[in-house]
């Protein structure tokens, strides 16, 4: 039976560190030809330690997206308690690790993927593929997948028990657009609600941005040992 992939997360930032470990031997390689003089010396450590860094960044990143992602997305959904009648929204799904999850969890209730599907962030990031690990993890009528960008859509107010997002928000370059989408997060969100929002940049942007709508927020992480780069996770509250 064919098994659900989820992809490997920013492959064009893989590459290049693999790159440049190449690179970083290549300059040991060429040093060590000339072994005599300061120089040749110090061009031998840079290579070695260039890129032994650069390899090991590539394989922690390899490590994180064919194993450590599936810890961290069930860290993720233990911070709040699907009871199996919840509206669910997945922010960035990609090809929809989070909202399958959720949705495994789910009785009555649906889980609704969004993405703009960039293979930039996520190879082959493609709607289709996201469907296609809905079917093979056997929840495909409990998720629903739609094209949008979170920072102007029409999905509607108070609309979702939960949402979730991981490794999305921080692919929004402006300050003022990432502001926007915590907002709208905030605006879908029912009273009551929580999101749990994951990256590795920007979580104290996103923390303060909740606090000023006056949303219950925890912040955890960074988790150093099966993410990389280290998550940190930013659970807010809707009360209000």
């Amino acid at each position: 039976m064919k098994k659900p992939d989820y992809g490997v997360d920013a492959p064009g930032v893989t590459l290049i560190l693999v790159l440049f470990s190449m690179a970083g031997a290549g300059l040991a390689l060429f040093a060590g030809y000339y072994p005599s003089g300061t120089w040749s010396s110090s061009l031998f450590s840079f290579g070695i330690w260039a890129g032994a860094v650069c390899f090991l960044e590539a394989v922690l990143m390899l490590l994180y997206a064919r194993f450590g992602k599936f810890r961290h997305r069930n860290r993720m959904l233990k911070l709040n308690k699907i009871r199996g009648h919840e509206q669910v929204l997945d922010v960035g799904t990609g090809r929809g690790l989070l909202m399958v999850g959720a949705a495994k969890q789910l009785i009555t209730g649906k889980a609704t993927g969004i993405d703009i599907w960039s293979s930039k962030d996520l190879g082959n990031n493609k709607k289709e593929l996201a469907l296609k690990n809905a079917e093979l993890e056997g929840v495909a009528d409990k998720v629903n997948i739609e094209t949008v960008d979170i920072t102007s859509n029409e999905l509607p107010d108070n609309a979702f028990d939960l949402v979730l997002s991981n490794l999305c928000l921080h692919n929004i370059k402006s300050k003022e657009q990432r502001e926007r989408a915590c907002k709208e997060i905030y605006r879908v969100l029912a009273t009551g609600g929580t999101a749990i929002i994951s990256d590795f940049r920007h979580t104290g942007q996103y923390a303060a941005v909740f606090e000023a709508l006056h949303m219950e927020v925890i912040k955890k992480g960074p988790y150093l040992l099966d993410t990389f780069p280290p998550l940190r996770v930013v659970v807010a509250k809707k009360i209000c």
